[in-house]
């Protein structure tokens, strides 16, 4: 039921003699190349085909941002000021149901026919907002009850010029310089990122046969970057489902480490650790095959380095999923007894599923640490714990210190869940730390490819442990690395 108040205001402001008007249209500008992303002012959630339907006469909600392509729209210009709407996901419009004139009436999409229950004209609000008005009913597209709920479904009403008929028009790629916004990668989840010759090259997981990476010069570019293949699974105990890829400079050469099996369930026995070598010092290759880094179910490769020696650092079962480590005598032969080093024992590393998972190294002022990912990564709650080498062996799990409390976790005010699988790189100058992770962008999402792939700096707590803050919301502008170049 529409809010009371609004309804008695109105009816006083009436009967006083005085007309509240919104604020006039002044033909606010769009640019019909370009892809938008509407955020409503009220609830600060983006409209949005509701449960990614593509047939006619679906439903169209608000949910919270995420930036997928049931939440990008192209404006198709209808003359005279209006624009139809095409959801980039199925290729519909913007449709006032029925072509109703009345209250309350449904907005859904459909098939585009052109007519005048398929364009809006864009009224301005204050603060660089929009109000959508129907050329059919003239009623604005609204919020039902104000609602700040994902799924709320939207309406039209008459024009009141409220918060939940506003709009914010967000143009996807567009960053002012010397900026970039989160996701860097949409569909990117397990994200490893490193800045090499004057690049940051990205590698993600790809649940196929082919390891990508993409490249590009500022940290905003990587958003739109081509993915590119740089290496075929052929291998018949590891040819699909490539999980976790990271490469690493070692001894002048890049190995790239990663998970596979066989074409299977994802989750299963057949998962194995294996590495590629480069022909030389440039991370996207060319590649060949290496070597096979053990014989049972391990996921989430990572090097450790300690005092000369490499490590190749993994997550297994025993009981439980767990961190492991296994000593290497060079990048690619394994020297020894894998051991376990931390089992999801604290609350926090067991909601939805225990697990512990995703080590990476993170070094600093001769210290030597490893942030990981807990819980389930299908659960919303997927975080980031901290181990401190507290001792000299770094296979010896008591010489490893856990932390009691994690270290990075979701933000629901941000609208950022499940944020995990973290790397970290340096900026190009070399003066700032950054963590690159993947999370969702909603309490339902799952631990498959709809998770993106996001950064931010972090600092230091006087410790000498890391402080990550808190995961920012999709969308904000940030700052980019320092020494990135500006043009």
């Amino acid at each position: 039921m529409r809010s009371a108040l609004v309804l008695a205001t109105t009816a006083v402001l009436l009967g006083g003699g005085v007309i509240a008007l919104p604020q006039s249209a002044s033909a606010a500008v769009v640019d019909t190349n370009a892809t938008y992303v509407l955020v409503n002012r009220n609830s600060g959630k983006a409209l949005d085909v509701y449960d990614l339907a593509t047939n006619d006469g679906a439903r169209i909600s608000q949910y919270t941002r995420n930036d997928g392509a049931w939440q990008q729209w192209k404006f198709l210009d209808s003359g005279n000021g209006y624009y139809r709407l095409r959801s980039v996901h199925s290729g519909k419009v913007l449709d006032i149901e029925g072509s109703s004139t009345a209250d309350r009436a449904n907005v859904i999409q459909w098939t585009d026919r052109g007519a005048t229950n398929q364009q809006f004209r864009l009224a301005d609000s204050a603060g660089g907002h929009v109000r959508l008005i129907n050329r059919n009913s003239g009623k604005a597209v609204d919020v039902l009850d104000f609602s700040t709920a994902d799924g709320a479904q939207l309406i039209q009403w008459p024009d009141t010029g409220d918060n939940n008929q506003q709009w914010q028009l967000v143009k996807l790629g567009s960053t002012a310089p010397g900026t970039f916004a989160n996701p860097i990668k949409r569909n990117g989840p397990d994200p490893w990122l490193q800045y090499h010759n004057g690049y940051y090259h990205l590698a993600t997981t790809t649940w196929n046969s082919t390891i990508t990476m993409r490249r590009s010069r500022t940290l905003a570019g990587l958003s739109t970057a081509p993915d590119q293949v740089i290496f075929n699974l052929t291998r018949p105990n590891g040819c699909c489902n490539m999980w976790a890829p990271e490469f690493h400079l070692l001894n002048g050469r890049w190995y790239l480490y990663y998970v596979a099996g066989q074409n299977v369930q994802d989750f299963n026995p057949t998962q194995r650790l294996h590495v590629l070598e480069a022909a030389g010092s440039d991370p996207m290759g060319p590649y060949s095959f290496k070597a096979d880094l053990g014989s049972t179910w391990e996921l989430d490769p990572s090097i450790l380095q300690h005092n000369g020696r490499l490590y190749l650092m993994g997550s297994a079962t025993d009981g439980t999923q767990s961190l492991t480590i296994t000593p290497l005598s060079n990048p690619y032969t394994i020297s020894g007894t894998r051991r376990t080093i931390s089992q999801p024992t604290l609350s926090w590393e067991r909601q939805t599923h225990p697990v512990n998972e995703g080590a990476e190294p993170l070094y600093r002022n001769g210290r030597t640490m490893i942030v990981y990912s807990a819980s389930a990564c299908w659960g919303p709650d997927y975080k980031l714990g901290l181990l401190t080498l507290t001792g000299t062996d770094p296979l010896n799990r008591a010489h490893w210190t856990k932390s009691p409390n994690p270290v990075f976790q979701r933000n629901d005010g941000n609208g950022v869940f499940a944020p995990g699988h973290n790397g970290f790189f340096k900026s190009p100058d070399g003066t700032e730390d950054w963590i690159v992770y993947h999370a969702n962008d909603s309490a339902g999402g799952g631990c498959d490819m709809n998770r993106s792939t996001r950064a931010q700096k972090f600092t230091w707590n006087a410790d000498g442990t890391p402080n990550f803050g808190t995961p920012v919301r999709l969308g904000t502008q940030l700052a980019a690395p320092s020494g990135e170049p500006t043009s």
